[in-house]
């Protein structure tokens, strides 16, 4: 029994359920699960470097507290097209539409590598200044600057790849890219001590007692690495390879939706809808990309440890919520499909469920965080002022999780109906008018406290306005009706001449 007969036999690939019939719980589980392995894989890049860079110097750090925020905006400004390709794939294999699914994911392909460019360049000659605007000291600044000239010449293959995952997960395939991430990341972690420290100095012969080989590598080659900067090419190095073997699988079709080369060619009319579905998307994650980076001016005006401890309890949340993210991932999946189907009723059914099962779960992981913030800290940084403060910012908001579970997972919901508009006003609400504002406020009178306030107030209305919104039923109707006439578009006849 091979690797990968093993795996669908544990995770269930969407051969083996039917999104839009049967039980809603065990499709939704099967669906999400392998997200959730996927984004813990693409979690462990940024935490792979948190934890080689803490090792380094507390100045990287803090350049990668300053670099997280501004690659997160760059991609934000470019993911409206994989949610409106993961929406459009979802819908038309909801109706049994084949041949437009295919069509769909083909052209997000085109236009999301052509944006992706553009956004690069632009971001590789405007990285430096941006930092400056956001605060990084002088110390900081120039550490920042090259980790994101070398990932804004990477976005290409970074953002690619994102947009490989959200098309099979459309489709209703999780599993694949989940396996090409795995790959990905076990390259990635191996390459970061080597290119971050060289052979001089490098933490890992330490670890693994191999000091004796450290000395013979560094006496043959004389190599001292390229510090935060090796992070960076690492990170890229291991996307590029994930974004070749991801669109080989796409072009060869036996898994998941399948990309043709002559349906690539830019079709407007096609933009104009990737557009109408994709850039309130793309608001949506700028608009939480803009509120970090925001934060991070507020948090500039404190010492460096206070900005390292917002690197390492951002990064840490990062990884607390992926139970939630994952879930949504698989609710936009299921409403999409069902929306197809034109059953919305189990797309409410499945939304519900998951808010009230991510709501118990990461309550739960709050209160263990909470008892246990301080060994967490601990496993990033040796610095004990960086220790306490990360503690103290995780104590504030963990046992708020379980209300970022309940936005997820209602937002989640609006995106795969359509409704990515609501979706992005939700998330302006719940960051621009309620975080920032508190942080801004707060950070006077009680120092970095009144910024870890922010989060946890937020949390919880963005959760209340969520589940209040949703209640209303303003998702179902007319955009039920414009999905069926995407589906019934024979826009795509002329492309497919031939086959």
């Amino acid at each position: 029994m091979g690797l990968r007969s093993r795996i669908d036999a544990l995770f269930k690939g969407p051969d083996e359920f039917d999104l839009t019939s049967g039980s809603i719980g065990k499709p939704l589980f099967f669906l999400s699960m392998p997200i959730v392995v996927t984004n813990l894989f693409q979690t462990a890049y940024n935490v792979a470097d948190t934890f080689w860079l803490g090792q380094y110097s507390t100045d990287a750090l803090a350049a990668i507290s300053f670099a997280f925020p501004v690659v997160f905006l760059l991609i934000s400004l470019g993911m409206g097209v994989s949610v409106a390709g993961s929406v459009l794939v979802a819908q038309y294999t909801g109706a049994n539409a084949e041949r437009e699914a295919e069509y769909a994911a083909s052209q997000t392909m085109i236009f999301a590598i052509l944006l992706s460019v553009t956004l690069g360049v632009v971001g590789y000659f405007v990285v430096e200044p941006f930092l400056g605007v956001l605060g990084a000291s002088q110390d900081v600044l120039p550490l920042a600057t090259s980790y994101l000239e070398v990932i804004s010449l990477g976005l290409l293959f970074m953002f690619g790849f994102m947009v490989f995952v959200a098309l099979m997960r459309g489709y209703g395939d999780t599993i694949t890219p989940m396996l090409v991430m795995f790959g990905s990341v076990v390259l990635n972690i191996v390459l970061d001590p080597f290119l971050i420290f060289g052979f001089e100095g490098n933490p890992l012969f330490g670890m693994v007692g191999a000091n004796g080989l450290e000395a013979s590598l560094l006496a043959a080659t004389g190599y001292t690495g390229w510090g935060i900067t090796g992070a960076a090419i690492a990170t890229v190095f291991a996307r590029t390879l994930a974004l070749v073997v991801g669109l080989a699988i796409m072009f060869r079709g036996n898994r998941g939706v399948q990309i043709r080369l002559r349906d690539m060619v830019p079709n407007r009319t096609y933009l104009r809808r990737l557009i109408r579905i994709g850039l309130p998307a793309s608001i949506e994650g700028t608009g939480r990309a803009l509120s970090m980076n925001l934060l991070l001016v507020i948090v500039a005006l404190f010492p460096d440890t206070v900005v390292a401890a917002y690197g390492i309890g951002t990064r840490v949340f990062s990884v607390i919520v992926l139970p939630a993210i994952a879930v949504a991932r698989g609710v936009e999946t299921m409403t999409g499909q069902n929306m197809g189907a034109d059953k919305p009723d189990r797309a409410e059914r499945a939304a519900g469920l998951a808010a009230a099962v991510l709501f118990g779960i990461l309550t739960a992981v709050g209160v263990l965080v909470w008892f246990t913030a301080a060994p967490i800290a601990d496993l990033f940084t040796a610095d004990p002022e960086v220790v306490e403060v990360t503690a103290q910012f995780l104590r504030y908001v963990a046992l708020t999780f379980g209300f970022i579970g309940v936005t997820r997972a209602y937002t989640g919901s609006f995106r795969g109906a359509g409704k990515t508009l609501t979706a992005a006003v939700i998330s302006v609400v719940m960051l621009g008018v309620v975080r920032f504002p508190i942080a801004w406020v707060a950070a006077a009178p009680l120092g970095e406290t009144g910024i870890w306030l922010s989060f946890a107030v937020s949390n919880v209305v963005g959760a209340a306005v969520a589940y209040g919104w949703y209640r209303q039923g303003t998702w179902r109707g007319s955009d039920l009706t414009e999905s069926r006439v995407d589906i019934d578009d024979r826009a795509v006849e002329p492309a497919v001449d031939g086959d």
